[in-house]
């Protein structure tokens, strides 16, 4: 039945009786479904105060999808009866394999009643010659008569899940203040027809509610790094770290490794470790007097330093790489400082920060990927040591709720004293390297043209491995990779501190 064909009998039963009592009994008499055909047409109505209404409340039950399956199809009980033939066996194993879960529901149920037997403990038969589905004609007659909650059989089909009671609402509908048997359609959009024929003068537009609440848009959703990287990020600027340019994701091995005094045959400049670019291979641009005092102290040695004794190769600093860490951006950042210094001849502090991603050809598991971010940090001062490294590290982690963060002595060919640092995993219920750190070594300061009472100490940390204590994620590909939840990235909380 069309919308307009019910609105037209509302109206006239209205008009005729001033009132229809109960929408539910009202529909019966005219066949009409009480759906959501006729709610609509009854709220469209009440809208525009054509007719007033109250709701009536009847509780009622209702068929499960189960239930209606078996109005359709028979019984569980019923089917696995049907399935075996009239005469003869069937192996209990194939009724299994053909019925699937109704033979297990059914199974059972059909042989309580007596309607199937098990012979030799594997093949069944049939035992009554007829049955009766008794529980589809309950469910027949429930459907028939849903008002009828004080059924006998209600409790019992209760229990297998297959009705369940709810409440039904109908109307009681009287004549509204703007009552009429012929409503206007109103518009909701005025057109360029409508203005170019002139129609939208005589034509009635439905009224705006601007305090109905409009659909909520769907917006984007920071991801848990990105929630991270900008509490580290604000807590590296309170502590007054200024932040570093980190848009050199390709960098030479020049200023990757050899300006940091790592030797060019250290494994960590192996293709097994470092991503090599083809193309470019190699870069064009180096600072040739800077270049020429690198290679002295690699060579030969100076400051204090033997050096590593070794023939040193322009080409091999030249090679194009992935950079491997941000300390790249440092060295960088440092020998500018210097060129300052040899400027003005005024040596200023700085304390320099960068947070982006780096690149290392490593074997994923747990806590490992090829790409990962780091967090990179360093303060210029004049007689700083170990001591001010280490505080300023454990406050930073205090900061952001890490207590129980620990040291220890480590190698790196840039740094001297090193500390590798580790923080507790209460989901992997160990310790887990976050960062390493030092004081960067006069080989690696020195050529750079800095004053020779400047320290330098300096860090490295994980951006993944905090985030994964924090949100308490056994696996990095959690955070990363398929195995990210996009319903988490919708719902998970705020990084906050503990």
């Amino acid at each position: 039945m069309s919308e307009e064909h019910i609105q037209k009998a509302i109206l006239e039963d209205v008009h005729k009786h001033k009132e229809i009592k109960d929408t539910l009994d009202w529909a019966k008499t005219y066949n009409f479904a009480h759906d959501d055909k006729l709610v609509g047409v009854v709220k469209s109505l009440e809208s525009h105060n054509i007719i007033k209404t109250e709701v009536i409340e009847h509780p009622c039950l209702a068929l499960t999808d189960e239930a209606e399956d078996i109005c359709k199809h028979g019984s569980s009980e019923a089917r696995v009866w049907a399935a075996i033939p009239a005469t003869g066996t069937i192996p209990k194993a194939t009724l299994d394999a053909n019925l699937g879960n109704i033979a297990k529901v059914g199974f059972g149920v059909a042989n309580k009643n007596q309607w199937i037997s098990v012979v030799n403990k594997t093949d069944v038969q049939r035992k009554a010659a007829t049955i009766v589905d008794t529980v589809k004609e309950q469910l027949l007659a429930i459907k028939q008569h849903p008002e009828n909650i004080n059924d006998p059989n209600a409790a019992q089909l209760k229990g297998r899940k297959l009705i369940k009671q709810q409440v039904l609402k109908s109307f009681q509908i009287t004549a509204g203040g703007a009552f009429t048997l012929t409503p206007k359609e109103e518009k909701t959009d005025l057109t360029a027809e409508m203005i170019a024929k002139g129609t939208w003068e005589g034509a009635g537009f439905k009224v705006y509610n601007f305090k109905a609440l409009g659909v909520q848009p769907e917006g984007g959703h920071l991801h848990p790094l990105m929630k991270m990287r900008t509490l580290y990020r604000r807590l590296l600027l309170e502590m007054g770290f200024e932040e570093m340019p980190t848009n050199n994701f390709v960098e030479s091995s020049f200023w990757n490794f050899d300006a940091l005094f790592q030797p060019q045959q250290h494994p960590a400049r192996d293709m097994h470790d470092t991503f090599f670019l083809e193309a470019p291979k190699s870069c064009n641009t180096l600072p040739n007097d800077y270049v020429a005092r690198v290679q002295q102290v690699h060579e030969i040695g100076g400051f204090g330093s033997l050096g590593y004794r070794y023939n040193w190769k322009l080409e091999e600093a030249k090679k194009n790489i992935m950079r491997t860490h941000t300390t790249a951006v440092s060295s960088r950042m440092l020998y500018n400082l210097a060129q300052e210094f040899k400027k003005t001849g005024v040596f200023t502090p700085k304390k320099y920060f960068s947070i982006d991603r780096v690149y290392r050809n490593e074997a994923l598991d747990a806590t490992h990927l090829a790409e990962f971010h780091q967090i990179e940090g360093l303060i210029a001062d004049k007689h700083l040591s170990l001591c001010d490294l280490l505080g300023v590290i454990s406050e930073f982690y205090q900061k952001l709720g890490m207590s129980d963060v620990k040291f220890k002595p480590a190698y790196n060919p840039y740094t001297e004293p090193s500390m590798e640092i580790f923080a507790y995993h209460p989901g992997l219920k160990r310790l887990v390297e976050v960062g390493n750190s030092g004081v960067f070594r006069p080989e690696m300061l020195l050529p750079m043209g800095l004053p020779p009472d400047v320290s330098v100490i300096a860090w490295g940390l994980s951006l993944e491995r905090p985030t994964m204590i924090k949100y308490n994620f056994k696996k990095i590909k959690k955070l990363e990779g398929n195995d990210v939840s996009l319903e988490f990235i919708n719902t998970d909380p705020l990084c906050r501190l503990d």
